[in-house]
């Protein structure tokens, strides 16, 4: 995307956590598309670095560290600050599966790490972004979940589970932020990334079959649907979860 296609700013600033790469990236592009200016943040600086230059460097600027370091959590919300005055939007994308099998065999230690990542992080941003700004001005916080967190899954349970939880989460933080702060999830099912590579990768085809709308997911998939829930068009919208998928929940049962 180049700067002279940008429309004109919007004013509105988002935090899109996990936004180098895959769906993270994806949401940040439908910010910045629309006039949004955006802070992502990710582990990797040079994927990060490479992020910015396409989205726009005028308009994105981007924090690297650890989703589940609360210093990282505080840099990224504080570098926001500094840099656009404000944050209406955070989108808690940033996610680890690190495992695929049955979690009889699952290392509890392993657990405990994608609950920290894809839970806790997503609690301690939201806590940071909401005390920052959202408290005495509003705004929308979106977190992305999983069709993984609404039905069993399998070989990918603890994510799934976290997931789950994820979706609570997001109930509760609507409940105790309202009226001012809307949250909301999106739940995907399988989206072309680096990350799901595991479940496509040579067999894309097959999977894609099982689609009602015949493909799997784009990151642009989801990244319209982040654009809308953040957007005035959903101010009535809260405590929801948005699935994407494609149409494969319309299978269930069959055969």
């Amino acid at each position: 995307m180049s700067t002279k296609e940008l429309p004109e700013p919007s004013g509105k600033v988002a935090l899109v956590t996990g936004g180098s790469r895959g769906i993270g990236y994806g949401v940040a592009e439908a910010l910045v598309a629309r006039g949004d200016r955006v802070c992502i943040t990710g582990r990797g600086e040079e994927a990060l670095k490479e992020a910015v230059e396409r989205l726009g460097a005028d308009r994105v600027i981007a924090v690297p560290g650890k989703a589940h370091d609360e210093a990282h959590q505080a840099a990224a919300v504080e570098a926001t600050m500094e840099a656009f005055g404000r944050v209406d939007f955070l989108v808690n994308n940033a996610g680890t599966n690190p495992v695929f099998g049955p979690i009889a065999d699952l290392d509890l230690n392993v657990a405990r790490k994608v609950f920290e990542t894809n839970v806790v992080s997503a609690l301690g941003f939201a806590q940071q972004t909401y005390r920052a700004w959202q408290k005495d001005h509003g705004g929308a916080i979106v977190n992305i979940a999983s069709v993984a967190g609404i039905s069993a899954s399998p070989f990918v349970g603890a994510y799934g589970i976290s997931k789950a939880a994820m979706i609570n989460l997001t109930l509760q933080l609507a409940h105790e932020f309202a009226p001012t702060v809307r949250v909301n999830a999106i739940a995907p099912a399988v989206v072309k990334t680096k990350f799901a590579a595991a479940l496509y990768e040579g067999r894309e085809v097959e999977a894609a079959a099982a689609y009602p709308l015949g493909r799997l997911g784009e990151p642009r998939d989801v990244g319209g649907a982040a654009a809308f829930l953040t957007s005035a068009q959903s101010d009535w919208i809260t405590g929801q979860t948005l699935v994407v998928d494609g149409g494969i929940f319309l299978n269930a049962g069959v055969g």
